[in-house]
């Protein structure tokens, strides 16, 4: 079933539930979907970009939610969480840290890449090989954990 389909039962299940917080989330990722197709190239989403559109979102959440943190914003922060947490439920499932490492080391090993100065080559290919299954500051953290 499409991302899209997805959502919309999922709309319809939350307004039968009376879920506002899932209601609201969901119509927000079927916006962004909308605004997605109709951006005038015409051509179909592909779930890549789905895939991005959600790391997206949960980046912008994430952001949100640590800022209302930091500013004793408890009642903001609380609604940043429940749609974090609801938009996450449509990623593919996140790799755990040591199948990263082991994957990234690889890459490692395959680019040739020995010092800071290689980042860049690993950041690439790794960014395409995990896109979905983890988010590119992890990534970011681990190669430089392993290079440096």
């Amino acid at each position: 079933m499409s991302l899209t389909n997805r959502i919309n039962t999922g709309i319809k299940e939350a307004m039968k539930a009376k879920d506002d917080a899932r209601k609201r989330t969901l119509r927000a990722i079927k916006a962004q979907l909308l605004l997605l197709q109709t951006d005038g190239t015409g051509a179909e989403i592909t779930e890549e970009q789905e895939i991005k559109l959600l790391q997206k979102m949960v980046k912008e959440r994430q952001d949100s939610y640590d800022v209302y943190t930091q500013q004793n914003r408890e009642d903001l922060a609380v609604v940043e969480a429940e749609e974090l947490e609801i938009i996450k439920e449509f990623l593919p499932e996140q790799m755990n840290p040591e199948d990263l490492k082991a994957g990234l080391q690889a890459i490692i090993a395959k680019v040739g890449a020995s010092s800071m100065k290689d980042m860049g080559k690993v950041m690439g290919m790794a960014n395409k090989q995990f896109a979905g299954k983890a988010d590119g500051k992890t990534i970011s953290t681990t190669i430089k954990e392993l290079l440096g």
